[in-house]
């Protein structure tokens, strides 16, 4: 009797073991997972670099270029301890340069777009790891996360959601329906499971990155002391590189109880961010940290360190969130946009008799 209950136990182990095996089988392998997710960061991190390169469009040469202090020649000698590798020491010609600039700004375009998104993700990747390490001493967090996120990005079925590749398919589909029906193999349903797996793997190690960056952050900030007493942003909105509106910081900082929660608040939510994306806390703390990432970018004057953040958190939005994200739009277009109707008059003494016309009066006239 009592060595029967080890093997029941053992017995009803194993189905359920079974079961959760297979199931993590399917998540991985049945179907892509948060396309919509990748398709945001994809227009995100696409659009980010693009506004970026537009910006130091007059400063490329200096930052990137042949008239930049750090010389391709040293870049060079960098790379051969480090590793790295950029397009950009190809050669020291300025016409080169300028090419690889204008290529760059075509890619990120196009990336944006979602044009032959297979292709143009690996030479995005390429493109932003050639950017960072040219010029890598003058990189922030904002750029090394971009750097990740593209290099990442090359895994996922980032294209099949808002783009001209999602068009297109969309346009050709019925043609190829019926003859995918006739000449279906094992090598396309291998090639199908091969970009599935890849592209929920992919998007495991973004929200994993993301995960890690915050919940490490967090830590950091609660083993300083002035995070601890709540004076941490006091010196951060006191310090002159961080300073792109000094009279607004200035104002911000004579409110020292609000800079002190602010403080406690930060830390509370990037430490607590792993332990609440799986229920529905997890989106009053995105709404939190979307607040927190516009204030940085405007007290700071980190633009693109703030909006990297804003894209990356948004891969934790589930699809159906950006599939109902269009019917409000237009539900809130429509009524802001639909004139107010105006109420027809009753019926009753109120309203307003018939009134007669030539015919009417004279027919009036000639009866007795």
């Amino acid at each position: 009797m009592h060595g029967e209950t080890p093997r029941t136990a053992a017995a009803g182990v194993g189905p359920r073991l079974a079961d959760r095996i297979a199931a993590g089988r399917d998540l991985l392998t049945g179907r892509p997972v948060s396309l919509y997710g990748a398709a945001v960061l994809r227009i995100g991190y696409g659009l980010l670099y693009l506004v970026f390169l537009l910006r130091e469009f007059p400063h490329r040469a200096e930052i990137w270029g042949p008239d930049s202090p750090w010389t391709p020649a040293l870049s060079r000698q960098l790379f051969e301890q480090t590793g790295w590798f950029s397009v950009l020491t190809l050669s020291d010609s300025r016409a080169y340069f300028e090419l690889c600039y204008a290529l760059a700004l075509v890619t990120a375009a196009l990336f944006t777009l979602g044009w032959r998104t297979r292709v143009l993700s690996v030479l995005f990747a390429v493109m932003v790891t050639s950017f960072h390490a040219r010029a890598i001493f003058m990189t922030d967090g904002g750029d090394n996360l971009v750097l990740l996120m593209a290099l990442y990005l090359v895994l996922t079925a980032c294209g099949r959601r808002w783009s001209l590749d999602a068009r297109r398919h969309r346009r050709r589909k019925t043609g190829r329906e019926g003859e995918r029906a006739g000449v279906r193999t094992q090598l396309l349903d291998a090639r199908t499971t091969l970009v599935t797996v890849l592209h929920n793997c992919g998007m495991l190690v973004i929200a994993a990155q993301v995960c890690l960056l915050y919940g490490s952050a967090g830590l950091y900030k609660v083993q300083g002391g002035s995070w601890g007493d709540g004076t941490a942003l006091h010196f951060v909105l006191n310090l002159e590189l961080f300073q792109p509106w000094p009279v607004l910081s200035h104002f911000v900082d004579e409110y020292p109880l609000a800079i002190a929660v602010a403080g406690y608040t930060t830390v509370l939510l990037q430490v607590a961010f792993p332990f609440v994306l799986f229920g529905r806390l997890k989106y009053p703390v995105l709404t939190m940290l979307l607040g927190m990432h516009l204030g940085i970018a405007v007290l700071m004057g980190l633009p693109l360190f703030s909006g990297a953040m804003i894209v990356a958190d948004a891969v934790f939005l589930p699809d159906r969130f950006y599939v109902f994200l269009p019917h409000l739009c237009r539900r809130v277009l429509r009524r802001t946009g639909s004139p107010p109707e105006v109420p027809g008059p009753a019926a009753g003494s109120g309203t307003v008799p018939a009134q007669g016309g030539p015919d009417r009066t004279a027919s009036r006239a000639s009866t007795p």
